[in-house]
């Protein structure tokens, strides 16, 4: 049976997942991460703080030319987690397309996002 807490936090993930196919991933980051949001690419040492995350991310989507797909083929939740998989294409400003499959488990509390790793192809 879900509580209310995991239908709380499917919902909120559900909420992200429309930001960010809306393309309005530096708008998600100040709805839904906790202000000492910790964000780890597969084995690389996290990134802490919403602040710094914020920033990485601006420099990351100054790379992008075009966004191409970002389709979510799973997803779940559980007590205080949720995880989806995806498929994204895009293609950086200097014309070079990315293909990028992954996994994104985040852990939550009082529904803002305290940790997030990504689990991808390099």
């Amino acid at each position: 049976m879900k509580t209310s807490t995991t239908l709380h936090i499917q919902d909120r993930l559900e909420d992200l997942l429309s930001y960010i196919q809306e393309g309005r991933i530096l708008d998600a980051m100040n709805e839904f991460y906790a202000e000492d949001a910790a964000m780890q690419e597969n084995n690389l040492p996290p990134t802490v703080g919403r602040k710094a995350n914020y920033e990485r991310e601006k420099q990351f989507l100054s790379t992008v030319k075009e966004w191409q797909r970002f389709d979510v083929t799973a997803k779940g939740g559980g007590e205080n987690v949720t995880f989806y998989e995806t498929v994204i294409d895009w293609v950086t400003t200097d014309d070079t397309p990315v293909h990028v499959e992954q996994v994104v488990v985040a852990k939550w509390q009082d529904g803002k996002i305290t940790h997030e790793r990504y689990y991808h192809n390099s």
